[in-house]
């Protein structure tokens, strides 16, 4: 029986510490194929390159692995896109996994995620595919106690399946001194960034904007990806690319057009 073929992305790079995590445990379930960044493309959303040219290079970085990787100029939906219709060709991935990412990609994050992105375009595309974020956003940060759900997670996702049109979006505890406790199904909690913009003057006295702000979250339910991740479990959510709002259909019908 051949084993599933699995392709491999992220959006923090093909050397990031994250990538190579998630490499090593898709390697005990399949055959891997990698096409990643070239460098660092998080907070890209959903972006492709339109008006400017794409690089595709063979890359060295999981040689070590035996994995086939290839390192990419564009964003991470390119290299979801270049993997299909480039590298793999006929080949048609059981699964597209992204990550994991050095940074949570909970709540109102997801919008923003080149991670995400990534597994969205999969699902674009037909493909069954799942994006894994960890809640530590240094580069340093330790992975170890994260293989056994994502191994988990991966593969029941290829035993189940994962429901069309859909890309799941998985979020980690970062290690700590206690145990992850589990896995559970979230629904995206209602929160958002509080950006502010600290006005600054670069050494040639021109004006410069750098973003800061606090996180908040404005929901209380104990059936969120928040509350989950407080609570030290991995939360998954299922997410979708159509992005209609069903309930608002009935209030714009009765508008006088």
């Amino acid at each position: 029986m051949a084993l599933p073929l699995i392709l491999v992305s992220n959006d923090d790079g093909i050397t990031a510490p994250g990538i190579r995590t998630l490499v090593k445990v898709a390697k005990k379930i399949g055959e891997v194929v990698v096409v990643a960044p070239d460098g660092p493309q998080s907070g890209m959303g959903h972006a492709i390159t339109i008006g400017n040219t794409l690089r595709l290079d063979r890359s060295i970085a999981f040689d070590d692995l035996g994995v086939e990787a290839y390192e990419c100029s564009g964003t991470p939906a390119d290299c979801v896109k270049l993997a299909k219709f480039h590298v793999l060709k006929e080949r048609k991935p059981d699964l597209v996994v992204s990550g994991i990412n050095h940074g949570s990609n909970s709540s109102i994050s997801v919008l923003y995620s080149g991670t995400m992105s990534a597994a969205i375009e999969a699902a674009i595309e037909g493909l069954p595919a799942i994006g894994f974020s960890l809640c530590d956003y240094g580069h340093e940060a330790d992975f170890s106690h994260t293989e056994e759900f994502v191994e988990l997670i991966i593969r029941q996702a290829l035993e189940h399946g994962i429901p069309e049109n859909t890309a799941l979006n998985v979020n980690l505890p970062k290690k700590s001194s206690e145990p992850i406790k589990g896995v559970k199904v979230c629904r995206q909690a209602h929160a958002r960034w509080q950006e502010e913009f600290d006005e600054r003057l670069d050494p040639r006295n021109r004006r410069y904007f750098w973003m800061t702000g606090s996180f908040e979250n404005f929901d209380k339910g104990e059936d969120t990806d928040e509350w989950a991740l407080v609570n030290n479990y991995v939360s998954i959510v299922p997410c979708q690319y159509d992005m209609t709002a069903y309930h608002a259909m009935a209030t714009l019908n009765e508008w006088d057009m």
